[in-house]
């Protein structure tokens, strides 16, 4: 094993084992030892590295430069930051860890990361910067003469799921390769190893596809934009841009020198009108008013390729060109939100459908997805589509990206098909993080799509929760956050619809379902945020839900704002003539949450009585789930609303209950009792 030695470590001295606070790490490992101690980092401190790991060493050396002030040396032969004692990055393969799994090790003498991989050792490189203590502000923090600190410590670590992905859609609106290359050591940081890339929209296609220039002359520019605060209206404005090959080789570099896959989507056979427009030749020309364009306002709309060869060769053509500049074993094709209309209404798309014995226009999108699966096995690599992608029969070898009812899941597990978990009530991230009125009352920039998702909720997220069996299990990828961006019409909004709630994300994709806990991963989101803030990172605030104490300890929490003096605790408080009363119209995905003082402990029965026709105030659920949790994470159903009731029996052991929103209406709640048998 050939390495790169700047100073040898003696790593046998190690402090006595001892329970203290969790570390300052998101995504917490897997297994932590804490020992006596600490390891000083000072201006002579060097790193030792396998030569397999030179580009991680010398991310590492940069990024601790970058905390400490301090300039790094490299050499042909070596790599040297001047800090004090040694910090050694090695490869062991038979490290009894899954893949991308490392070990940590501090002491008083030094620091060694070993990885199963380089992976494995990039990751445990990002865990000790963690360690470090954040910069204080803005700038570089320099060592003091007595150096920075770091906890002795030994961790054993592994990634739950092998996607931890996120989706930026530039589509819509465009930045700069600066910024995503910023946004990539964020999610390095966090471990976070899959950048989902949305380049194609209707509003606007933003690769360079060298066999048809016109995708980026005509395509990549649109004539007006929606302004925040009127999403029916125009600003007027032409807006564009779009990536050279370039520029997507080098970014595609810059990600995978940080074990990050870039997967590009090319929308197909919808979200295609910014195509169409560049080349109206591959829409469905025989229909009645064809003149496609570049959209200008956000939404579904109906331009969608037509189904003959020449459109499936200049997709080849395109993908092609894809292939070559993305190495990732995945290429997403969208397949999502594909309205039908056009193809109902083009004689040609009605004659394939006949000639290749298709029931309806479902079928003939899978028909569509098919041709293009076949043709990416033949570039060896694997089509990954949105959960429309199954409506007409699912492609055998696809991945299933399931963002709508996460049920879905079923259809392609059951098929044998592998799943990636993406859910729009607890992975959008383009949804409010605050209340929408707190929002709004800041300005209109700070317009949302709508919904609801905080850090806490989508920390509450389970994956795997579809899963029936461990079998099952094993299909779900992992997991993926979305950053649609409609509302984000420059890079601080991404970052503020971002972060902090990405290290929500990492620490689901990582840690085991069990071992996680919010209480405690809030308190060390406070360390990671002065991270944030030392990066220049624009975050939002940690909201922190509405919490009252019901007379009996119980906490009570909502998502919904009060009207009046209806408080939210009315609704447990066992008298009939109080009652909770939101002061808006209820949305999809509100909830109400009660967790109990003390665990129930036998078989209840719940009932939550909301308005409904009984009542002179009206404002019933009509669409809800009853819930609850034993374990403070995984949530059941079971009940749903009825005549404005939801009732059922919940098992002993049952921590809290929630009413779920799960369709909007537009009468605002009222809640009179959530009663306990």
């Amino acid at each position: 094993m050939k390495q790169t030695l700047i100073a040898l470590l003696g790593m046998s001295t190690f402090g006595l084992a001892y329970e203290a606070p969790s570390l300052p790490l998101i995504p917490y490992p897997a297994k932590v030892t804490r020992v006596d101690g600490e390891f000083t980092v000072s201006p002579e401190t060097a790193i030792r590295f396998d030569r397999r790991l030179t580009k991680e060493a010398e991310l590492l050396a940069i990024a601790l430069g970058e905390l400490t002030g301090q300039k790094t040396h490299t050499a042909a032969e070596e790599l040297r930051i001047m800090l004090h004692s040694e910090v050694a990055l090695d490869i062991d393969e038979t490290l009894p860890l899954a893949i991308s799994g490392y070990t940590l090790q501090v002491t008083p003498r030094g620091v060694k990361i070993i990885g199963k991989d380089a992976a494995g050792a990039f990751w445990g490189a990002q865990s000790f910067l963690q360690l470090l203590p954040p910069p204080t502000d803005k700038g570089n923090a320099s060592i003091s003469a007595k150096g920075i600190q770091v906890p002795c410590v030994y961790l054993e670590d592994q990634p739950a799921y092998a996607w931890r992905g996120i989706h930026l859609d530039c589509g819509r609106h465009f930045f700069g390769i600066e910024d995503l290359k910023k946004f990539l050591d964020q999610m390095a940081f966090h471990k976070l190893n899959v950048f989902h890339w949305h380049l194609t929209e209707d509003q606007g296609w933003r690769i360079e596809i060298k066999k048809y220039p016109k995708l980026t002359e005509d395509g990549a520019f649109r004539d007006s934009t929606p302004p925040y605060g009127n999403r029916n209206s125009d600003d007027g404005k032409r807006y564009g841009g779009f990536y050279t090959q370039e520029q997507v080789k080098e970014l595609v570099a810059y990600a995978a020198a940080r074990h990050i896959t870039i997967v590009p989507e090319i929308e197909l056979p919808g979200h295609a009108a910014a195509a169409i427009a560049a080349y109206p030749e591959f829409g469905n020309t025989d229909i009645p008013d064809y003149a496609p364009k570049v959209i200008t306002r956000w939404g579904v709309h109906p331009y969608i390729f037509a189904p003959k060869e020449e459109t499936f060769a200049f997709l080849e053509d395109v993908l092609s060109e894809v292939c070559a500049l993305f190495p990732s074993k995945f290429i997403h094709i969208g397949g999502d939100e594909a309205p039908k209309d056009q193809w109902k209404n083009s004689p040609f798309a009605q004659e394939v459908m006949k000639r290749e014995g298709l029931k309806d226009e479902h079928e003939l999108q899978s028909y569509f997805i098919r041709r293009i699966e076949k043709f990416l096995a033949t570039k060896n690599r694997s089509l990954v589509g949105w959960d429309e992608i199954q409506e007409g029969g699912l492609p055998k070898t696809a991945t299933m990206m399931v963002w709508r009812d996460i049920n879905w899941a079923h259809t392609a597990l059951d098929r044998g098909n592998n799943v990636v978990m993406a859910p729009n009530a607890f992975a959008y991230l383009d949804h409010y993080q605050l209340p929408a009125a707190e929002e709004l009352a800041k300005g209109p920039q700070f317009e949302a799509i709508g919904g609801f998702l905080s850090v806490e909720k989508l920390y509450g997220y389970n994956p795997a929760s579809v899963a029936r069996n461990a079998e099952e299990r094993k299909r779900i990828l992992g997991v993926q956050a979305q950053l649609w961006t409609e509302y984000m019409k420059d890079w601080k909004k991404v970052e503020y619809m971002a972060f902090p709630r990405i290290a929500a994300l990492a620490e689901i994709a990582w840690l085991p379902q069990e071992q996680k806990n919010y209480a405690d991963f809030r308190k060390r989101l406070d360390s990671i945020l002065r991270f944030y803030d030392a990066r220049g990172i624009n975050r939002a605030d940690v909201y922190e839900l509405p919490k009252k104490e019901t007379k009996d300890g119980s906490v009570i929490e909502t998502s919904l704002n009060v009207y009046g003096d209806h408080a939210i605790e009315f609704s447990f408080d066992g008298k009939p003539a109080t009652f909770f009363w939101s002061g808006r119209e209820i949305r999809k995905d509100d909830f109400i949450t009660l967790t109990l003082k003390q665990a129930l402990v036998k078989e209840s029965f719940v009932r939550i009585v909301t308005g409904g026709k009984a009542s002179k105030n009206g404002d019933a659920l009509e669409s809800g789930e009853l819930q609850y949790t034993v374990d403070g994470s995984e949530w059941k159903t079971v009940g749903s609303a009825q005549a404005g009731k939801m009732e059922g029996k919940v098992p002993a052991g049952t921590k809290a209950l929630r009413l779920l929103v799960t369709a909007a209406q537009e009468s605002w709640l009222i809640v009179h009792e959530i009663e306990i048998e």
